[in-house]
């Protein structure tokens, strides 16, 4: 007998750790499908520099939220939760007994399993503060958000000039801090049970795969796609890890050996800020970045007590 409410597996953790491989490993013992909470790999056209799931992956499990968007469109962590949650209703009601959410995005990882208060809006704020923008550049308005909210600021992409714009409208119109509406209060309750499954890697393993994921990107034509994106650059899909150096390199101000080390830096220090919000995390059952088969077992384990069907994939010995 079906449960009334699906169970979903969340596999989280920093880039290049190999959260897609183990999701889809564990996505196919569910005989299920995956929904992406990666903000990064919405939008059309980046899909090379932001490590989308290949054709072979999505041919080998469906995959929700993934270039799906085009560069100018703007999609919320609120937004992405709402509609993440009717689609895993949908995959329920279609027999599924459980899915699969796989992603390194923290704050759309959050809305989505633990829910986010109603955020307050205010435009004439934000058009002040988008003019400063381009003005003044984001370093003091980024000071000004960690005098009104130093708790968010140590967990943000700081680098996001639209994340720091918002957060900021936030703490002017409400007078609060922006960290304040992630507080469950009124929050409803989620229709689903969750188990946060977690991958990490000593730092120089993380390291490591950061430059050979680099490379490999690179060698895939990384270069040509951030040309094509180049009418893109002031959206805020553009304003990621990667794509900002390339645009650098092509404005001149830096080498192509130059932007690609800056790539790497920047992504390692992105690295560092997912750890540290998925740390923060409660109830985090965490593997090592080689440690898929014991993910797979315990996952299994989970699924025994609830009589969901689990059949896990045959790995290499």
């Amino acid at each position: 007998m079906m449960s009334e409410r699906p169970l979903v597996f969340v596999v989280v953790g920093p880039t290049a750790v190999g959260k897609t491989a183990c999701a889809i490993d564990l996505a196919q013992a569910l005989g299920t499908e995956i929904i992406s909470a990666d903000a990064r790999q919405f939008y059309r056209g980046l899909a090379i520099g932001t490590a989308q799931p290949s054709a072979r992956e999505r041919a080998a499990v469906p995959h929700h939220f993934v270039d799906f968007l085009e560069p100018t469109a703007h999609f919320s962590a609120g937004a992405f939760a709402e509609a993440a949650t009717e689609k895993i209703r949908q995959l329920h009601n279609s027999g599924h007994q459980a899915v699969v959410v796989v992603g390194g995005s923290g704050l759309y990882v959050k809305a989505l399993v633990e829910g986010l208060n109603a955020l307050p809006s205010d435009l004439k704020i934000r058009g002040l503060l988008n003019d400063r923008l381009a003005t003044e550049g984001i370093a003091p308005l980024l000071a000004e958000l960690e005098t009104l909210d130093p708790v968010h600021v140590n967990q943000m992409d700081t680098a996001n000039p639209q994340r720091v714009v918002r957060a900021l409208e936030v703490c002017l119109a409400s007078g609060r801090p922006f960290s304040s509406f992630h507080a469950p209060e009124d929050i409803a309750e989620r229709p689903f049970d969750v188990e946060v499954l977690g991958l990490e890697a000593p730092r120089d393993v993380l390291e490591f795969r950061i430059r050979e994921r680099l490379s490999r990107m690179i060698e895939a034509g990384w270069e040509r796609e951030a040309r094509q994106a180049l009418p893109y650059r002031e959206e805020n899909a553009l304003q990621t890890v990667g794509y900002r150096e390339w645009f650098q390199f092509f404005d001149g101000a830096c080498t192509r050996a130059e932007a690609a080390e800056a790539i790497a830096v920047k992504t390692r220090q992105f690295a560092k800020r997912q750890m540290t919000w998925f740390r923060k995390m409660k109830g985090v059952s965490w593997f090592g970045c080689d440690a898929c088969p014991e993910m797979l077992a315990h996952a299994q384990e989970i699924c025994s007590a609830r009589n969901i069907p689990f059949t896990p994939p045959v790995l290499p010995s």
